[in-house]
């Protein structure tokens, strides 16, 4: 009688060990309970797996998290778990959210700053990107005079490009990136130079790319326009170009280049009134610019002037180029002036 109540409870043992076990089991591959559009989970450095398995409780996402804690010791999972922002998709389970969380991979975003935009625009695209922590306060912040010292201006030394990040990086990381990628650029296309150059250092060809960029509306005339400049330095012939009086200018430029700023002599980026090249650069050059800097195309061509459609004339002879003047520019607008122009 007593060994048949024995193998009774033992039997009763059994079964409920197994009912618990699959209850367990069927409970560990349920999903969790995600919106459709995702959740974003964030761990914060030194944060525990307790703590993250609480507040998805309090949230709603998922109830027992005494067994995503209990289940996670068990394997180790709770000492390997990684800082960051993470998307949980709609049907993850806690078997699949513990690899997620151990896996390191985060959200990444990405923040583009376009070719030929001033450094302050870069700053102001960055600034409004929610993702990104923002410290810096402007293009004269210390830690970018510092970053790019001996020079006097950050401008031009910070690469355009898109930059990925997770979610608690900083803009002066991103810009700390771009000055590297920059400078790294700037020496092998140096290093690939054209001979017989008008650069006395890598940073007057910086100078040339930013310009050669601002005044590029074809990718193909970039070798071209860099071409005119070069001789033009070549001959002690001034710039002329609109985008550095622009630069200049600053907020003051309310989107017409009048004959009066052409003639101030007080802004050193007039290159209508200064000879060589500006005392910066005037916009952040990409790698096509710095190569058609340092590789211009050969040629006679000394003037060019706006089509209109994007594109430019160039012309070999003041002659020419006044003609093109008259057809292309004078007859739309009588105070328009196009660099660079005669000297």
């Amino acid at each position: 009688m007593l060994k048949k109540l024995f193998l009774l409870l033992l039997l009763a043992v059994i079964g409920l060990a197994f009912f618990a076990y699959t209850e367990l089991q069927n409970r560990w591959q349920l999903p969790l309970n995600i919106p459709q559009d995702g959740y974003r989970l964030s761990i914060g450095p030194g944060e525990s797996l307790r703590s993250v398995a609480g507040r998805l409780r309090q949230e709603g996402i998922y109830a027992d998290d005494w067994l995503l804690r209990a289940y996670a010791r068990q394997t180790g999972a709770d000492q390997q778990i990684k800082r960051g922002e993470y998307l949980l998709k709609p049907g993850t389970t806690p078997v699949t959210l513990l690899d997620l969380l151990t896996s390191g991979n985060v959200i990444r975003y990405q923040v583009t700053l376009p070719e030929g935009i001033t450094l302050a625009r870069a700053i102001m695209i960055l600034s409004e990107e929610g993702a990104l922590e923002h410290e810096l306060s402007g293009p004269e912040d210390a830690r970018i005079r510092q970053l790019v010292a001996p020079f006097s201006s950050g401008e031009g030394w910070f690469f355009p490009d898109t930059y990925q990040f997770e979610r608690g990086a900083s803009d002066w990381q991103i810009l700390q990136r771009a000055h590297a990628v920059m400078t790294e650029v700037l020496e092998q296309e140096w290093q690939q130079r054209a001979d017989n150059l008008p650069y006395q250092s890598p940073y007057e060809a910086l100078i040339m790319a930013s310009i050669v960029e601002r005044e590029t509306g074809m990718p193909q005339e970039r070798g071209q326009i860099a071409g005119v400049f070069v001789r033009r330095l070549q001959r002690n012939m001034r710039l002329q170009t609109d985008p550095t009086i622009i630069y200049g200018l600053g907020e003051e430029f309310d989107g017409n280049l009048r004959r009066v700023h052409l003639r101030d002599e007080s802004n050193p980026f007039n290159t209508y009134r200064h000879s060589g090249l500006p005392p910066t650069p005037i916009a952040l050059p990409g790698r096509a610019a710095i190569h058609a800097a340092l590789q211009p195309e050969d040629g006679k061509t000394l003037f060019f002037v706006a089509r209109g459609d994007g594109g430019h004339y160039f012309s070999e002879t003041l002659a020419e180029h006044e003609r093109a003047v008259r057809k292309y520019q004078l007859q739309r607008r009588q105070d328009y002036r196009s660099a660079p122009g005669n000297q």
